[in-house]
């Protein structure tokens, strides 16, 4: 990856950090803008989002293991989502590095979106939120069930959706910092 790239990456999940920490500290948890990609494929010139992302740690098994007792300890949907937003609003988001350089979303099980989506194998992802925006180009792959970003993703996601069906699919978005571009953009 080129310096340009790089710099590009760092700021990128940097911002999501900021936006998704004081999401979780101080809109409850409910996703901002800047967490909902609008979502744009070759085939289409209309955004088909939006779309909740997530973004997974590089080591996510401990924590993986934490949302998952949550989960199964009650079936109170507020003392789940209050003990989510104590652990994500602690030190979860401090370090941007320690994140995958993926970002994941759930969909239906015969969801013809993210049928579309492997289909096309990519996509442009364009999150905004206060004067700022991304335009992220992703490679999109299917994530088998026994991968540690599909189980991170599915219990992050549980903790937050008391309906979470058992069977679903976790797709993973790899992106292509090198096509990707800010606005404004990245200099430092």
């Amino acid at each position: 990856m080129n310096n340009a790239a790089e710099l590009l990456r760092n700021y990128f999940y940097g911002w999501q950090c900021r936006i998704r920490q004081h999401t979780v500290r101080k809109e409850d948890g409910r996703p901002s803008s800047g967490m909902q990609a609008e979502l744009y494929v070759k085939v289409s010139d209309r955004n088909l989002g939006p779309l909740n992302t997530v973004l997974v740690q590089a080591d996510s098994t401990d924590l993986t293991k934490e949302f998952r007792h949550i989960v199964k300890k009650t079936f109170d949907p507020s003392i789940r989502r209050e003990s989510a937003l104590k652990i994500l609003s602690s030190a979860y988001y401090q370090h941007p590095k320690t994140f995958d350089d993926r970002l994941t979303a759930t969909f239906a099980i015969d969801s013809e979106l993210a049928g579309l989506l492997v289909e096309q194998k990519e996509c442009d992802l364009v999150f905004k939120q206060y004067q700022q925006s991304f335009k992220v180009r992703c490679s999109v792959t299917v994530l088998s069930d026994d991968d540690d970003a599909y189980q991170a993703t599915y219990w992050h996601n549980s903790m937050f959706n008391a309906t979470m069906p058992a069977a679903l699919t976790v797709l993973s978005f790899k992106p292509d910092w090198e096509a990707s571009s800010a606005d404004p953009a990245v200099t430092r």
